[in-house]
């Protein structure tokens, strides 16, 4: 696991004088704390920060071919590098180190484009072709590393692991976007292409870019499909599931450096430390954050699995002195992230950090079984508007008007969303705030921008057939990419972390998505048959768990802890003058939450995290973690 930035001459002409490379790669030492690489030519630098995970003393990059004419930087895992380096054996290439990196160097000279079809695992690439004049990146299929580039007017091509990165670059000029500044403030991130920054995009999952002769061109290399459904028997696709969730376990435990595993107590994680247990000679060591207040604390669940798998169970209860930690993780995560399981995910890999160097997470199950509670909302609220001819929208509204209070609201939200169309009825239920509460809080000119911009497109795919499969195929291209993908990766790494999640494997994934989609939801709960599956490894007890989210008691921190916090932001000249805000609509929404008047915390927490990211990465306040770089 690692961080990559480099830059590169669109035109092929001579770089300015600098080692720019090397000065980006410095800004992301917690992402590889043990090895630096950089490959400096006229017309480009390519580098990387290494974690050692593999290879641990021959893995340097970048890595090149045999006439040193591609070279190659690299983020990730891949899991199938054995298979595919006996392949290029076979057919003439010649290695020189063991390492995953170097079966991209050569598929890559094989295959061409073609490669990264080829590549099982989590990635993200920078290959340097001189012979060929090109520079070519890419992104694994799901987004598990992240990958931004941007353009700049001076004729450069700058990509990196992290945006801070790019505050290295030559005529690099960072700036917010309003765009995606009011879509942060109804989804809680910020969904790609674009980025916080203007002129700084994601390259999307699946895709590959390739700047050549001047011009830049962006390619998908995969799409998941949601058909032909199977039509094996309920048993058969049992038995194919559990042999193909115990591959994908299996395949992501080499590793020349100790590891463990993340574990919740919910079934996604259960599920990825009984089958590591299940080929490992020595107890799983697991990892699981515990609340003080009863209703977000998991730790029995997960003491539960531990022990029925035989693990080695270490834990960590969390208090509210946590908050001292958001002016690090705005500095950590690059964007505004209103995700507040940022907190706890940053805390039970700072945890893990102390004791191993790689871990496997539960992530993806939710999204490849449809696990969500609002999916079964969603299908609920179909129901009801279709057996009342439309008439339930208008009914709830007005009996929510007449009620008050916190039911009324709730009355109104859903009879609100209940008259919307598809896919704002779906993006409805997910946005963490209504229009109406959040456009309060904004300048006027960011009120009016469309909040479901750039997700919108996502839900809609014509190949997919039913709602139910657009929306998953929507939320892994949206939500899974730029919320839980971006929490998981920043808190990891901060702590020089790496973390595998075999749920969201893609041959894993190929086989889920051609469910029916009654295996994975039946209307009353998600997950059916990885339940079903499950038996085999879990408790009965644990296995009839309802889902608890990975979250913190907000409600409580803002009224206590987090308040002073609130009020010395609300105080603050930056935060006034920053043209973000109406501080009057802010200052009404605070005092609403302070009398307990409505829970507001979520809404305070994206302005809470908007101004501390504004402060750390526009102003130039927020100090780096000790030992980091400074700007």
């Amino acid at each position: 696991m690692c961080g990559i930035a480099g830059l590169a001459t669109l035109d092929g002409g001579a770089l300015p004088p600098g080692a720019f490379a090397d000065a980006m790669c410095r800004r992301i030492v917690h992402r590889g704390p043990d090895d630096q690489g950089v490959r400096e030519e006229r017309d480009a630098q390519i580098g990387m920060r290494r974690l050692s995970i593999i290879d641990l003393a021959g893995g340097h990059q970048p890595i090149h071919n045999e006439d040193r004419t591609v070279w190659v930087v690299f983020n990730g895992e891949i899991y199938n590098f054995p298979e595919l380096r006996r392949d290029l054996e076979d057919r003439g290439h010649a290695f020189y180190t063991n390492t995953d990196t170097e079966c991209i160097v050569h598929a890559y000279e094989e295959y061409g484009d073609e490669a990264f079809s080829k590549l099982r695992g989590m990635f993200a690439i920078a290959i340097l072709d001189r012979a060929r004049g090109r520079l070519v990146l890419a992104r694994d299929r799901l987004g598990k590393k992240p990958l931004y580039y941007t353009r700049t007017r001076e004729g450069l091509l700058a990509f990196a692991s992290e945006t801070k990165c790019l505050f290295e670059v030559p005529g690099f000029r960072p700036q917010a976007s309003a765009a995606a500044t009011r879509e942060y403030f109804t989804l809680g991130y910020v969904p790609g292409p674009g980025s916080i920054f203007e002129d700084v995009h994601k390259l999307p999952p699946a895709h590959y870019l390739v700047m050549e002769r001047g011009n830049v061109t962006v390619h998908r290399y995969w799409r998941l499909a949601f058909g032909p459904k199977w039509e094996d028997g309920d048993e058969e696709l049992r038995q194919r599931l559990s042999g193909l969730l115990d591959e994908a376990v299996r395949i992501r435990l080499a590793s020349d450096v100790p590891f463990g595993a993340f574990l919740s107590g919910g079934l996604d994680s259960s599920v990825v430390a009984a089958l590591m247990a299940r080929h490992l000679a020595r107890p799983v060591k697991t990892f699981t954050i515990g609340f003080r207040e009863a209703a977000f604390d998991e730790t029995p669940d997960a003491r539960r699995i531990a022990a029925h798998i035989g693990a080695e169970p270490h834990e960590l209860v969390m208090t509210p002195d946590a908050v001292s930690l958001v002016p690090l993780l705005a500095w950590h995560f690059d964007e505004p992230f209103g995700d507040s399981s940022s907190i706890p995910t940053y805390l039970v890999s700072r945890l893990a950090a102390s004791h191993v160097k790689m871990v496997l997470s539960g992530d993806g199950g939710d999204e490849a079984f449809a696990g969500y509670e609002r999916y079964v909302k969603y299908m609920r609220l179909n129901a009801m508007a279709r057996a009342s001819l439309g008439l339930a929208g208008p009914a709830l509204r007005l009996a929510g008007g007449a009620l008050g209070g916190r039911l009324g609201n709730r009355l109104r939200r859903i009879g609100a969303r209940a008259g919307l169309p598809y896919p704002e009825r779906y993006l409805s239920a997910v946005a963490l705030g209504t229009d109406a509460e959040v456009s309060p809080l904004l300048a006027p000119d960011l009120a009016a921008v469309d909040p479901y911009r750039s997700v919108r497109g996502h839900f809609g795919r014509e190949d997919v057939p039913g709602d139910m499969d657009r929306i998953l195929s929507g939320d892994m291209d949206t939500y899974l990419a730029d919320d839980i993908l971006v929490k998981v990766d920043r808190a990891t790494m901060a702590n020089s972390l790496e973390a595998r999640a075999p749920l969201l494997d893609h041959v894993l994934l190929e086989f889920c998505a051609r469910l029916p989609f009654r295996l994975k939801n039946d209307g009353r709960e998600g997950k059916v048959i990885l339940r079903e599956v499950a038996r085999q490894w879990l408790p009965a007890e644990s296995l009839a768990k309802r889902k608890q989210g990975f979250g913190i008691p907000l409600d409580r921190w803002f009224r206590h802890d987090l308040k002073p916090l609130m009020l010395d932001l609300l105080g603050d000249r930056s935060f006034r003058e920053r043209g973000v805000f109406d501080e009057r609509g802010v200052r009404a929404c605070l005092d609403s939450h302070l009398s307990g008047q409505r829970d507001f915390g979520e809404l305070l927490w994206l302005v809470l995290t908007y101004e501390m990211w504004a402060r750390a990465h526009l102003d130039g306040r927020g100090a780096p973690p000790a030992g980091g770089p400074s700007r």
